[in-house]
């Protein structure tokens, strides 16, 4: 199973504060089933918990995944800051899902060497 943060999503992971970790517990929520919204083409919405506030006050992430072997974290929001994304970023959001999730291993370690896509929770670590 390989699972990847893209860039814009990694700098608003930064600024929250969560850990890859949170990201990984919320795959393997993900991989049982416990998916807040499936949005369309592979496009799925999680919610996470932030510190002090839990699952219900805390952030909503998007997630392209084929739930199988590839879950990429694409946005992410705080409750408090929106309630949803509109239809157009959800447009926009199912186009990058399915390019990502239609790259080739090759392309996909490619994406990590030039920064585009951060590999996170490998194999090894979990």
């Amino acid at each position: 199973m390989r699972i990847f943060k893209t860039r814009y999503f990694g700098r608003w992971f930064r600024k929250i504060g969560l850990s890859d970790m949170a990201l990984c517990q919320a795959v393997d929520e993900m991989g049982q089933g416990l998916i807040d919204a499936e949005l369309g083409a592979g496009l799925a919405k999680k919610r996470l918990a932030l510190p002090g506030r839990g699952k219900r006050g805390g952030a909503r992430t998007l997630v392209a995944t084929n739930k199988a072997d590839r879950w990429f974290f694409l946005f992410g929001f705080e409750k408090n800051e929106r309630t949803n994304i509109n239809a157009e970023e959800l447009q926009g959001l199912r186009v990058i899902a399915k390019q990502l999730l239609g790259m080739t291993s090759g392309q996909l370690d490619e994406a990590v060497r030039d920064g585009s896509l951060q590999e996170i929770c490998h194999e090894q670590e979990r």
